[in-house]
């Protein structure tokens, strides 16, 4: 049986298109250790980021009640129960996007160090805190699903 080129490439577009998709990363390069526990509908175990260097990865997902997973970082171990000083990079994978935003509640952990969140896809907006503090507004940007978006503290 021999197949043309035309009708290669039209069996081709109907092939379902699979795309990779990115990941959400914290870099810790402060000279202390953080503290990050994982939310969406629930709330996952708490991990150690060991200072200078301590990093923590995963896989960009949906949650399917809540769609948002929010990753809370403290300076305080078991922080997040305590109600520490948070940073919260929180994403949000949609229709092909993953929406991020960089946020806090009580208080400014990291200040006076600056934090930068950043995809690996150039063309895609950056946030940073120079000082590590929340200049106010919305923090949030979109970039295509298959970029890995950084989290750097003590940037």
């Amino acid at each position: 049986m021999h197949f043309t080129p035309l009708f290669l490439g039209a069996l081709a577009a109907l092939a379902p298109a699979v795309q990779a998709v990115g990941n959400a990363t914290v870099i810790n390069n402060c000279p202390f250790p953080v503290y990050l526990t994982w939310v969406g509908q629930c709330q996952g175990p708490e991990v150690t980021l060991n200072a200078e260097g301590g990093r923590y990865i995963e896989t960009f997902t949906r949650d399917p009640v809540s769609g948002g997973i929010a990753l809370k970082i403290t300076r305080v171990q078991g922080g997040v129960s305590q109600g520490a000083p948070q940073t919260i990079y929180a994403y949000n994978l949609n229709n092909g996007l993953i929406w991020y935003d960089l946020s806090e509640v009580f208080g400014s952990p990291f200040a006076p160090n600056a934090l930068r969140l950043a995809p690996s896809d150039i063309t895609c907006p950056t946030i940073f805190w120079p000082s590590g503090v929340s200049p106010g507004g919305s923090q949030v940007r979109n970039c295509q699903e298959n970029s890995t978006v950084t989290l750097t503290l003590c940037a």
